[in-house]
């Protein structure tokens, strides 16, 4: 698939899909076993909403091949029953720990698109509030989660005036401040804008440190 302008122009088949595999014809129970089974090596552990929602499955369907993917079953604190990837287990096991990235997510994010997820494991609870009349938002029109050493610490509503990123409404947890400057400097280069500006700030207290840390990112 490639875009010209705004439309999408797809090409056929069998000129890019490989001829072994377009050729394949796999029985939906084989389908749905390996779509679980990616599902939880995405996810390292989920419960059984969260594999049906990663590839937009049933929960009676990844029920019925939870043993044939081969999961291990694990408790998670505070959760319902819950089924990990065995390789993510192994890479526990052995004191493998995945690097950190610090950005803004969209709301669409993968990370964050599952409410309940994201809920149990950042106590995050988020809305898309583009739809929301304007006086009832209390994150922005497009607040977008800010995510730093694997916690959600703050959020930011942007918005672009020219060669500006400007970030409407912001929201940051203490000591978030330098993941945020650094976010949003990211943000700004993602839509080739050369400075950002914060204009409503929460906590208010935290403008002075984050000019200074936005000014120690240039």
């Amino acid at each position: 698939m490639r875009r010209t302008g705004w439309r999408r122009v797809y090409d056929l088949p069998e000129r890019v899909i490989p001829a072994a595999l377009l050729a394949a014809d796999y029985d939906d129970a084989t389908c749905i076993t390996e779509l679980v089974r990616r599902a939880a090596m995405h996810l390292g552990v989920g419960t059984e909403a969260d594999l049906a929602d990663y590839y937009r499955l049933l929960r009676g369907q990844v029920r019925r091949v939870i043993e044939p993917a081969g999961l291990v079953p694990v408790q998670v604190p505070g959760w319902p029953a819950a089924w990990a990837d065995p390789a993510a287990l192994a890479r526990l096991g052995a004191g493998i720990r995945g690097r950190h990235r610090t950005t803004l997510l969209s709301p669409f994010d993968s990370l964050v698109f599952f409410r309940q997820r994201a809920e149990r494991i950042f106590g995050l609870v988020h809305r898309l509030e583009a739809y929301t009349p304007q006086h009832l938002r209390v994150h922005g029109y497009f607040a977008m989660p800010l995510l730093a050493g694997g916690r959600i610490v703050g959020r930011v509503d942007p918005a672009r005036d020219g060669s500006t990123l400007v970030a409407r409404q912001v929201s940051v947890e203490p000591g978030g401040v330098a993941a945020l400057a650094v976010a949003l400097r990211e943000a700004a280069s993602w839509v080739g804008a050369r400075d950002a500006r914060v204009e409503a700030l929460t906590p208010p207290i935290a403008r002075p440190e984050l000019e200074h840390a936005l000014r120690q990112v240039e």
